[in-house]
């Protein structure tokens, strides 16, 4: 099967983008695997016709906002994203009439019709500089509760708070921090943003994906409790062999992010099903709205 996906990529000159979350399998297939936004800006650097995107629907929208011209797939239509679901364009709207003006700053993370209304966007890696950025004191940052509040004790800026987080991260709770740093008493705890605070105040180390990636490459510490989605414990394993990684919990797992299988995949090349396509009025101001970050060059 993996030799016919290979085969049918190169056919349709096709790019498979796995997130660092996917299972093992599907990120071995994939020609590049990372976070969403990076994956979808790297597709579009290439000459690919298709973006094969092994993840969740968000990201096959973002892919599809940077490259309009690229046909998105998504393997499996059924892996959502249960944060994305919890803030809709007609919420926000209604939110900001409630507010005085101030900008919106919105996580990738989120539908493309919720970026079209914003101002700008912003990642897990990036959330304090994007805030930083911004000439106001006051804005509102949406949907995740969490990295908004994160955001706010790193930044000192008011912030106002969509209620909404991703499950998987707050499944998380500091009794389960402390029951693995009793059996791994040598490791390091290294926190999502997407955690709660009080989980938050109890790492040594505060990253996104990629930063944690990079992290646990480099440290000379040989051992890490990893608080974030246990599929990235993969590529972790693969990037430093002589190093012991651990999840913080086992609940941490999105059962959206294991949606997608070589099977889907498959299909997918074989019949392009799966196309995620935003439509122009939505893409426009949410291009410019990712963009706004992008331009920031952080």
């Amino acid at each position: 099967m993996i030799a016919r996906i290979k085969e049918l990529a190169k056919k349709r000159n096709a790019i498979i983008l796995a997130h660092n979350y996917q299972p093992p399998e599907i990120q071995d297939l994939a020609d590049l695997c990372g976070d969403s936004l990076e994956l979808s800006r790297k597709a579009a650097q290439t000459d690919a016709q298709v973006i094969v995107f092994c993840g969740v629907h968000f990201m096959a929208e973002t892919a599809s906002i940077l490259s309009p011209d690229k046909k998105v797939l998504l393997p499996n239509l059924g892996a959502g994203c249960l944060m994305a679901d919890m803030i809709t364009a007609e919420g926000l709207q209604a939110k900001l009439e409630t507010l005085p003006p101030m900008p919106v700053v919105t996580y990738v993370n989120s539908t493309a019709d919720v970026k079209a209304l914003s101002t700008i966007c912003c990642t897990s890696a990036n959330v304090v500089q994007v805030v930083n950025s911004l000439d106001a004191d006051e804005m509102l940052l949406a949907p995740d509760r969490n990295l908004a509040m994160y955001a706010a004790s790193k930044t000192g800026k008011k912030i106002h708070v969509w209620d909404g987080f991703c499950p998987t991260h707050e499944w998380l709770k500091p009794e389960d921090v402390n029951r693995a740093r009793a059996e791994h008493p040598d490791a390091l705890f290294l926190a999502h943003p997407e955690c709660r605070p009080d989980v938050i105040r109890l790492a040594d180390v505060v990253a996104s994906t990629s930063g944690m990636l990079r992290y646990v490459a480099q440290a000379k510490e040989k051992e890490f409790i990893i608080g974030t989605e246990m599929g990235i414990l993969h590529p972790m394993q693969k990037d430093a062999p002589g190093k012991k990684f651990y999840t913080a919990s086992k609940k941490m797992i999105c059962k959206n992010m294991k949606k997608i299988s070589l099977q889907d995949v498959l299909t997918s090349l074989e019949e392009l099903s799966g196309e995620v396509k935003v439509p122009e009025r939505i893409r426009i101001p949410a291009l410019k709205a990712v963009q706004a970050m992008i331009d920031l060059k952080l």
